[in-house]
Parts: C-alpha cells; structure tokens; sequence
C-alpha cells in the first residue's frame, strides 16, 4: 500500500491519485530528501524542474489557495479541460495530453476541425 498524504481540503491523496492544486492537475510525489517530505508535481510539465517540494504537511497548509479544490469528479475534470481549451496558457497538445491522463471522459467538441486549434486559430487570425 503507497504513503497517503491529507491535503488542506480533507482529501486523503496517493502518487496515484491527480488533483487540483492552484487550479492545475498534479500528482503527489513523496522525496528522499532531507529537506522537503514531498513535493506536488504538474500532470503535464511532471519532471521537468516544476514540481513544487515542500517540507512538510504544514507547508502545504499555507500554500493551500482557493484555486485548489482537491480531488475532482469526472464531471468537475472535463469542466476544466473546457476552459482550459480556451484558456490562451495551455497549448492544444497540453490539453490533449491532460485529458488522456484526467479521471474522465472528455472529448473536445469545440473549434473548427479543419483548423490547427493552435492560439491563431482561437484569436481568428
């Protein structure tokens, strides 16, 4: 059985488990660190120098913004990814690799299929 951690919200996560954190999904990643206990890594940019360590549960707890709602339904996930394909921060491959890893069924059902769904595309020019 893997090491759980209580996030601020109630929620009991593992490194299995994705959640939204500061209105983004990542995963729990427990460290081998004198330092820091654990740290949040982001779904998509995971390993890439942009987990966020800290040192202990308290930490968190005064980090914890509003934005951060915890584990989420299907439903609440596939709302996310609906805004996030609007969203002019995440980029068309961002979203689609997220919704492959999100607990949900989503398909995008918004733009124009021939269009390359980049930033242009949204902005119409």
């Amino acid at each position: 059985m893997s090491q759980t951690l209580e996030l601020p919200n109630g929620d009991v996560v593992s490194p299995d488990d994705v959640f939204c954190y500061n209105d983004y999904p990542y995963r729990l990643v427990w460290l081998d660190d004198d330092t820091h206990e654990f740290a949040l890594s982001p779904l998509y940019w995971g390993d890439s120098g942009m987990d966020i360590p800290f040192r202990d549960r308290e930490a968190l707890v005064d980090q914890w913004e509003v934005d951060s709602q915890g584990q989420m339904t299907a439903e609440e996930w596939a709302d996310w990814l609906d805004d996030a394909t609007t969203d002019p921060r995440y980029s068309d491959d961002e979203v689609t690799s997220l919704a492959a890893e999100l607990p949900t069924e989503w398909d995008s059902t918004g733009g124009d299929p021939d269009s390359g769904g980049g930033i242009l595309d949204r902005l119409g020019l």
